[in-house]
């Protein structure tokens, strides 16, 4: 192990050769894996190696297809980059099942997002009321210039409220500030306003009487967005009746039963409510990723307003009212279709490009509508066949490559695993047994 100075400042060549000779010297392949991942389009990797810094390769994602969507009676064949077996499969699964029903229908219920000024004050609550009630227009005003383009789009600050924070943390106040972005994702944009904002405060703060005959002055602690936009809203949804849910009355009724126990279980078991989540962060991350958008900052937001009553929780729900079945999902999603990756990434674009376009409302409905049939999917085979019937058989060929199986041994391991249980140790088996004829 050694330590450097300067790296960023190397070639990628010299990166990866200092990177080989301290930390892979005895790993032979390392420097051909990492070079075999290169684009033979300098252009093009080039552009990949600006997208992040100290670049040595690319690391690639499956980017697969689920197609006969039917959204808001729009048919849509929805890109999905991920890496898990069985999410797109059971994605387009649900998506059939579905078309057949009426479809998908979606709803954006806002579009508000969020940022922050933080700072501490150890003066007179009232006197702090009264400076920001007389400097709330300049806060404005002086964002003037890099509000000028996103006001033209129709976006821009919407509005700046002073929150008194002291409750929970000693002198803590905050400028509670919220946007609209249109279609960018706008985290630049909200940034560059709030540390305006910031500067204008303590500028301001240093000429305001009040504060100056005490000498106690707000300061400033850091200015940024929230990832947590519980007001950027998007509700997905689908119903039929419960007839319609199975062969006969009586399967349709069983599955309707057991489906809606499986729903409300984790809408009160956090144990529970985290995995069933997470299917469906399965899909919407995927779709995230493949539009260019930041699926961290998505995650993030959607698990805090999963845990934004007294426990985490379900985002999903479902209702059986008269005979009719519905199933719904309402989750924040700030998402862009313009700027960033957006505009640069080839299959980004691509994406983009295959779902007609998209608004950043119509890439939240569409978004919203991938993690509904995740769970959908998910929680039907729960609660029918068992999660690990269709997921192993969707992981067989995985299995087969890590023992690096001939294609004649794929063939007779698909033909036999149709009628036999899937797992590592019978894999390993039946490949054994063929190896030794």
């Amino acid at each position: 192990m050694s330590k450097i100075s300067g790296f960023s400042k190397l070639t990628k060549i010299e990166k990866i050769d200092w990177l080989i000779t301290h930390y892979l010297p005895s790993y032979s392949q390392a420097e051909s894996i990492i070079k075999q991942y290169w684009h033979t389009d300098e252009a093009l990797q080039k552009l990949h190696d600006e997208f992040t810094e100290n670049t040595i390769s690319n690391y690639y994602l499956p980017l697969g297809i689920a197609p006969n969507f039917k959204i808001d009676e729009k048919l849509y064949a929805i890109p999905m980059a991920i890496e898990e077996s069985s999410v797109i499969a059971a994605a387009s699964k649900a998506a059939k099942f579905w078309q057949d029903r009426g479809g998908f229908k979606t709803e954006v219920l806002g579009t508000t997002k969020v940022g922050h000024v933080h700072f501490t004050y150890e003066g007179d609550a009232q006197v702090l009321k009264s400076f920001f009630d007389a400097i709330k227009p300049q806060l404005i005003s002086e964002t003037a210039s890099i509000t000028k383009n996103m006001e033209k789009r129709g976006g821009g600050i919407k509005d700046i409220t002073l929150k008194d924070k002291t409750k929970d943390l000693e002198h803590y106040y905050q400028l509670y500030c919220t946007f609209e972005t249109v279609d960018a994702m706008g985290a630049n944009f909200i940034n560059s306003c709030l540390e305006q904002f910031g500067q204008t405060l303590e500028k301001e703060a240093r000429q305001y009487a009040a504060f100056t005959a005490e000498e106690v002055y707000p300061e400033v602690v850091m200015c940024i967005l929230s990832n947590y936009v519980p007001e950027c809203l998007v509700r997905a949804e689908v119903s039929c009746p419960v007839a319609q849910l199975g062969a006969t009355d009586e399967e349709a009724q069983e599955f309707v039963k057991k489906f809606s126990q499986a729903i409300r279980i984790a809408q009160i078991e956090p144990y529970r409510a985290v995995t069933h989540n997470k299917g469906i962060m399965n899909g919407i991350d995927a779709v995230v990723l493949a539009t260019g958008n930041d699926f961290r900052a998505v995650e993030a937001g959607v698990h805090a307003y999963a845990a934004r009553e007294e426990s985490y929780s379900s985002l999903t729900k479902v209702s059986v009212d008269e005979g009719n079945f519905k199933f719904w999902i309402q989750v924040p999603l700030a998402l862009g279709t313009i700027g960033g990756l957006t505009s640069l990434h080839p299959l980004v674009k691509m994406s983009l490009a295959m779902l007609d376009h998209p608004s950043a409302e119509q890439l939240m409905r569409i978004t919203a509508v991938a993690g509904l049939a995740q769970n959908f999917a998910a929680v039907h085979s729960l609660v029918t066949s068992g999660i690990q019937k269709g997921h192993m058989k969707m992981h067989l060929m995985n299995i087969l490559n890590q023992f690096e199986a001939s294609d004649e041994e794929r063939t007779e391991a698909v033909e036999y695993f149709k009628t036999h249980t899937v797992s590592h140790s019978e894999v390993l088996h039946l490949l054994e047994k063929l190896r030794s004829k």
